[in-house]
């Protein structure tokens, strides 16, 4: 695995290479609660300590946990990150790839991509999130932007997450996160650049 993203690197362009990194490593958009996103680039990493202080709703948690999962993966915080995944998770990067599983060799290749970004910020938009029992989905926008190997780049994308309820508290089963080409001049980052699936986010 880690010759190939060293190939992958050597030919492509830091920008490029910013967006793989993103999805070989979760790669994921800290971002403000779905019902708060229109405040775009107003939470900072540091307030993943912060607790919610009244009873939530299945996709209220949910909401909640990729927000404090953002801000852990941000600020290179394991042992929150691992708070909020699956021992046994899956997770594709969006690129010509093997899918990853478990927890032990995504941190592997987290750490090792983490160590070449530094300022590091993501910023998540149009959120949707479904639960049905004890399985929940979410699937959002995100916008990164930061400094890797040295060189300020930016880069935009998709994720997927598929959760699991395991007593009281949710986790991440399966990430699928893929780069995206940037929105055109002029245009906003969550404005569709296709036209909206039946099933599309409503935008919230």
């Amino acid at each position: 695995m880690k010759n190939c993203f060293s190939s992958y690197f050597a030919g492509r362009t830091l920008k490029t290479a910013a967006a793989f990194l993103l999805g070989a490593a979760l790669f994921m958009a800290c971002a403000p609660p779905a019902s708060a996103q229109k405040k775009k680039k107003n939470d900072q990493p540091g307030s993943v300590d912060a607790k919610p202080m009244i009873p939530m709703g299945d996709e209220q948690q949910i909401d909640y946990l990729i927000s404090e999962m953002l801000g852990a993966w941000q600020l290179g915080d394991i042992e929150k990150l691992h708070k909020d995944y699956a021992d046994d998770v899956s997770v594709v990067n969006g690129m010509w790839a093997p899918p990853i599983f478990g927890w032990t060799n995504y941190l592997a290749i987290y750490q090792q991509q983490r160590m070449r970004m530094q300022q590091v910020r993501m910023d998540r938009s149009n959120t949707y999130i479904k639960v049905s029992g004890n399985v929940g989905w979410a699937c959002y926008q995100w916008e990164f932007s930061g400094t890797v190997d040295g060189q300020p780049s930016s880069a935009y994308g998709h994720t997927t997450l598929v959760l699991e309820r395991k007593g009281d508290h949710w986790v991440i089963a399966h990430n699928h996160t893929s780069p995206a080409q940037p929105p055109q001049s002029g245009t906003p980052a969550s404005a569709p650049q296709t036209p909206p699936h039946p099933n599309s986010p409503s935008g919230r």
